[in-house]
């Protein structure tokens, strides 16, 4: 991989596009059981972020869903017509995603320079003001802007952007 995304990139890239956002600087949180117990301005709205491969090693999905949710693999399978899911290893997120456990994030496609990572976006993130709180590539921060701007940002540098809605567990 060329140049990775790093914290400061990312937020050069929002800063240069004009979006609004907010950083909320912390400890560093590897699960959502870590983030719950850190004091956050916009609860509830953070990603739940699950890097997935098909039983091919051939697919790759970042499937990003509100903290609160779980995600039925099977269920989401069936919606989306995939093959059988697994989590994927360390070893392929960084070599997907040039990420490490904990770290994982929707801006981590933009480490993907062959745009072989699916990314979907739960859509209760467009909802009730459309904020989403995410790891800018580095798990000691969370960035808050509108769900619309970073669709609108990974599409416009050539990732698609899958709005699903979380099937029922």
């Amino acid at each position: 991989m060329a140049d990775m995304y790093s914290r400061e990139s990312i937020i050069d890239l929002l800063k240069r596009r004009g979006v609004w956002h907010e950083i909320t600087m912390h400890p560093a949180v590897n699960t959502m059981e870590e983030a719950a117990r850190i004091e956050l301005p916009y609860p509830g709205r953070e990603a739940k972020n699950l890097f997935l491969r098909d039983d091919k090693r051939k697919s790759w999905y970042l499937v990003s869903v509100m903290g609160d949710k779980r995600l039925d693999l099977k269920a989401f399978r069936m919606d989306q017509g995939t093959r059988p899911l697994s989590f994927a290893s360390p070893s392929e997120l960084m070599e997907h995603l040039g990420l490490m456990p904990g770290s994982v994030t929707p801006f981590g496609v933009l480490n993907d320079e062959s745009h072989t990572v699916s990314l979907y976006l739960d859509k209760s993130f467009w909802e009730d003001g459309g904020v989403i709180g995410l790891h800018p590539c580095d798990n000691r921060a969370t960035v808050w802007m509108k769900t619309a701007d970073l669709a609108s940002i990974l599409t416009s540098l050539g990732h698609e952007v899958i709005a699903f809605q979380v099937p029922e567990m």
